[in-house]
C-alpha cells in the first residue's frame, strides 16, 4: 500500500478515488470518501455538523470540479458523525441500509443536544461530554434521511466504476455497511474499523463484527479507508479483529466469574492497546458483550453508557 499522511483534508487514493480525513479520529472526527468518474460522483458519508461538512464539500469541489454537484451519498451507518451533514447534499440520492434509516430516526441530533445541555448537575458526565462533543455545533441540523434503502447488497455504478454496498450489521450499529470498489481494490469501511483508537460497539453481536472483518479480508483490498483514523490496509483489519476477539474472551472470563460489566471493564488489561485513543469505550464494548452472554436483547441506554465511560475516563 502506498503511504498516506494522516493529515486533515482530502487525500488522493488514485483513479479518481479520494479519502477525507479528520485526525486524530476521536469522538466525532470521522472520515469520508469520494468516488468520481467523469461528472458522476458518490460521497461516502457526511460529517458531524454543518460547518465540518461544508468545509469538506468546499475542499472536494476545489480539488475535483465534478464534486461541485454530488449525485449520490452513501451513509455507512446512522451515527451522526456519518450522516448529520446530509442536509447539505439533500439534492443527491441518499442511500443507507434499511436498519440504518430506522436508527437515524431513533437518534436525531436533538437527542444529543439535549444530552449536552441537561447534564449540568452531573459534572463528571458533563466534562466528558464536553470533551467528546463540545467542539461540534448541533444547532440548525435538520435530519435528512435516506431517499433509498436496501438490505443485503446493492451494486451501483458511478460512471463506469462498479461500487458494491455490502450490509455487515448489526455490528458497530444495527445498520452497518461497507463500500467496496472492486476494480480499484478499495474499501470504505465505515465504523467497522477504527484505526489507532478503541472501536465502540453500540449493537453487536461480536461475532457479526468479526465476520465483517473477515469479509473485508476476503475482498483483498489494497487500500482501506476506516471510519476513524488513518488510511490502512489488511493489517489494520487484523488489528481490529484481534482487539475484538481479545476483549470478548476476557469479558467472557469475567462474566463467568460473576463480575459486573463495569468491574470487568476496569479489570481487563489493555497494555497492548495503550497507545490507542478513547480507552473509556471498553465500558460500552464489555456492556454489549455482557448482553450477548445473558441473552439480553434490549437496546443500550446511551446516557447510562456515557456516564460509565465518564467515570472510567476521569
Amino acid at each position: 500500500m502506498a503511504s498516506f499522511a494522516y493529515t486533515r483534508g482530502l487525500h488522493d487514493l488514485g483513479n479518481d478515488l479520494y479519502a477525507y480525513l479528520q485526525p486524530p479520529g476521536t469522538w466525532g472526527l470521522s472520515n469520508a470518501g469520494l468516488i468520481v468518474d467523469g461528472q458522476a460522483t458518490l460521497l461516502v458519508d457526511t460529517l458531524f455538523d454543518l460547518k465540518l461538512t461544508g468545509q469538506m464539500l468546499e475542499t472536494m469541489k476545489r480539488a475535483v470540479p465534478a464534486a461541485a454537484e454530488i449525485g449520490t451519498v452513501v451513509n455507512t451507518h446512522a451515527n451522526g458523525d456519518h450522516c448529520y451533514g446530509n442536509q447539505l447534499v439533500a439534492n443527491a440520492q441518499i442511500i443507507a441500509s434499511e436498519q440504518a434509516a430506522i436508527e437515524m430516526q431513533e437518534d436525531p441530533p436533538e437527542r444529543l443536544r439535549t444530552l449536552l445541555t441537561q447534564t449540568a448537575n452531573l459534572p463528571q458526565l458533563q466534562r466528558f461530554l464536553q470533551r467528546a462533543f463540545g467542539a461540534f455545533d448541533f444547532s440548525d441540523i435538520t435530519l435528512t434521511p435516506p431517499t433509498r434503502t436496501f438490505s443485503g447488497e446493492l451494486t451501483l455504478h458511478v460512471g463506469s466504476k462498479e461500487v458494491r454496498l455490502i450490509e455487515v450489521g448489526p455490528a458497530h450499529t444495527r445498520g452497518d455497511i461497507i463500500v467496496y470498489v472492486p476494480d480499484e481494490r478499495v474499501v470504505f469501511s465505515g465504523d467497522i474499523l477504527f484505526i489507532g483508537g478503541h472501536p465502540i460497539m453500540w449493537a453487536g453481536p461480536t461475532a457479526n463484527w468479526l465476520r465483517a472483518c473477515d469479509l473485508i479480508l476476503r475482498l483483498d483490498p489494497e487500500i482501506i479507508v476506516p471510519g476513524h483514523g488513518p488510511i490502512t490496509d489488511q493489517r489494520g483489519v487484523s488489528e481490529v479483529k484481534g482487539y475484538l476477539q481479545y476483549l470478548y474472551d476476557e469479558a467472557r472470563k469475567r462474566y463467568e466469574a460473576g463480575l459486573s460489566a463495569l468491574e470487568a471493564a476496569r479489570d481487563i488489561p489493555l497494555d497492548r492497546y495503550a497507545t490507542w485513543t478513547d480507552g473509556e469505550r471498553i465500558v460500552a464494548n464489555v456492556a454489549a458483550m455482557y448482553r450477548e452472554f445473558s441473552g439480553d436483547q434490549s437496546q443500550p441506554e446511551k446516557p447510562l453508557l456515557f456516564a460509565s465511560m465518564a467515570a472510567l475516563a476521569s
